[in-house]
């Protein structure tokens, strides 16, 4: 079996950590680079539930795409809940390490996970690196729809493919508005509507939509918005990440077994729609 260092080796060639944002906080956390890894979970938040799961499991690494400490930390107490998350995994030899926005951007990344649970064709980053010479890395994805779409449609199949939330999927523009040509973002995407304005297309999925960028999207055309749960976008990743690793797992003989964790930790539990929503507002 191999040890941690090969596992984290073959992680940062996946996702290397020098292509992270310079606010990120992104690698291992915590761990032995010796110990013998056996088992591996993914998960897209390092929250209590997931280090309880890694336990019960038996994993020997927990793999997270939110960091755990973003803004770094002055204590490691188990008095708060980040902290204990660190106890628990280290007085159960379980490192853990993140990939965050190193894997937002690979090829592949988040947003080709989020693209191939709606069962859509990728054209190229919404946001590609000027470092990659091939075009193919980069934040967000351009994609086509195999045949058009009204945006009730779309928004169904969004609905369906993507981890059920409390959420669910928000969509603004006219229902009937045809989607051919979308750009999806997982996670937090308003800060990216000049991109999508350029990419021409006819929707935008992503999540963590606010209120003021949205209506000024809007305004600049009629470019329909589809709203997700910021987990919801990410989850499909660790699908993909965790194949990724069997691969490579499987080209050294190292017989990993690898989980993907399939607990909710989006943190909205409970929707309370409106009896019709309105068209319009005085």
């Amino acid at each position: 079996m191999p040890a941690l260092n090969d596992v984290l080796a073959a992680l940062d060639a996946l996702w290397p950590p020098e292509r992270a944002e310079q606010w990120d906080a992104v690698g291992t956390v915590c761990g032995d680079p010796d110990a013998e890894v056996t088992r591996v979970l993914f998960a897209v938040d390092p929250v209590q539930e997931v280090a309880d799961e890694a336990v019960g499991l038996g994993a020997d690494l927990l793999i997270t795409h939110h960091p755990l400490y973003l803004r770094g930390t002055t204590t490691v107490a188990a008095s708060t809940f980040k902290g204990r998350v660190v106890h628990t995994l280290i007085r159960r030899d379980i490192a853990l390490h993140v990939a965050h926005t190193n894997a937002d951007t690979a090829d592949p990344g988040v947003s080709d996970a989020l693209a191939g649970a709606l069962d859509l064709r990728i054209v190229g980053p919404l946001v590609p690196d000027a470092t990659d010479p091939e075009g193919r890395r980069g934040l967000g994805r351009i994609c086509e729809l195999d045949h058009p779409e009204t945006l009730r449609e779309f928004a169904e199949r969004a609905a369906a493919r993507l981890p059920a939330t409390a959420q669910g999927i928000r969509a603004a523009g006219d229902p009937d508005h045809t989607v051919r040509r979308v750009a999806v973002s997982g996670g937090s995407g308003d800060s990216l509507f000049d991109a999508v304005r350029a990419a021409g297309v006819d929707a935008f999925l992503t999540a963590d939509l606010r209120h003021h960028p949205s209506s000024e999207a809007r305004e600049h055309s009629d470019l329909a918005l589809l709203d997700a749960a910021h987990w919801a976008t990410e989850w499909p990743w660790t699908e993909q990440a965790a194949a990724q690793l069997d691969a490579i797992s499987d080209r050294h003989g190292w017989g990993l077994r690898t989980h993907v964790s399939r607990i909710v930790t989006d943190p909205w539990t409970a929707h309370a729609a409106a009896p019709a929503a309105p068209r319009s507002t005085p």
